[in-house]
């Protein structure tokens, strides 16, 4: 049987990263000091190259230093925490994604309103934190489509309130599809806003037919980025897959045996680590 290495097309990095990073390398470039806010994205290989080129990473506004420059991050952060680095007269850089942008735009107007916002996504992910912070009315978040029903048992006037919904935008696309029929059914007054990005629908997408295909994925990622998790999960249910941050993570047994390999790569991971393991796979092939 013939063997081959197939790399998805959109692995790697998406608008939203890649404008974040550029503007951290161009700041740098200029002389500038940088720090941002938690770490640019979720990938610590390009956290610790950045560090070596002296960002800062602070965990809260308290900590910025005032003669740095400070990039807020493609996730977005909570109003109160926007608020309060604006009131101590920092330099700020908003590299927040226009797509994340344009759900706190959504939420804050349907819930001037007076629309509850229903918020399909991790309560605790950094964007999903960002985007209830812009609700001033009732919101509330699920994670999937069981966690929607029982949300719509628990708080039953849901159903015939008027209801605003958004998505992370890197919500499972095939578990927001199931929601969204519980909506259809059960919550008619629903308002419904699709504001999974178009990158992560096509990278889901793609992975989904490429591990039909194979016999073993490679997910490249973070272990602590949301969108690489939602890829492994997306691959798993077709083939054996496997989650690694870089090359020497490659399981060498596992693609040896390997008749078709296909590889992925989440928002947060840069080329060049895309690039070392499609180059290692091939060399142990």
């Amino acid at each position: 049987m013939d063997k081959s290495i197939k790399l998805a097309k959109t692995a790697g990095f998406c608008f939203g990263v890649n404008r974040a990073i550029e503007l951290v390398n161009s700041l740098l470039d200029d002389g500038q000091r940088v720090c941002t806010l938690g770490p640019i994205i979720h990938n610590e290989q390009v956290v610790r190259q950045l560090a070596e080129r002296g960002v800062v990473i602070a965990d809260t506004p308290d900590e910025v230093p005032s003669d740095h420059v400070l990039v807020i991050r493609s996730h977005g952060v909570p109003l109160s925490i926007y608020n309060e680095l604006k009131q101590k007269a920092l330099v700020i850089q908003d590299a927040t994604c226009p797509f994340v942008s344009k759900i706190h735009s959504i939420v804050t107007k349907a819930s001037q309103k007076g629309d509850i916002i229903l918020i399909a996504g991790n309560s605790e992910h950094p964007e999903v934190l960002g985007i209830k912070s812009r609700c001033s009315n009732a919101a509330y978040t699920f994670r999937d489509d069981t966690e929607l029903s029982e949300l719509l048992k628990e708080h039953a006037e849901l159903k015939a309130a008027s209801v605003s919904v958004v998505a992370q935008t890197t919500f499972n696309t095939e578990i927001w599809k199931k929601c969204l029929e519980i909506f259809k059914k059960d919550c008619t007054n629903a308002t419904l806003f699709d504001t999974i990005c178009s990158a992560t629908q096509s990278r889901q997408q793609e992975a989904a037919e490429l591990s039909e295909k194979c016999d073993l994925m490679i997910v490249i990622g973070g272990t602590n980025s949301s969108n690489t998790a939602k890829l492994f999960h997306i691959c798993s249910q077709y083939c054996r897959s496997v989650l690694i941050q870089t090359a020497d993570d490659l399981p060498i047994d596992e693609v040896k045996a390997a008749h078709r390999i296909g590889i992925t790569a989440g928002a947060s991971t840069p080329a060049g680590i895309i690039e070392d393991v499609l180059s290692a796979c091939k060399s142990i092939k």
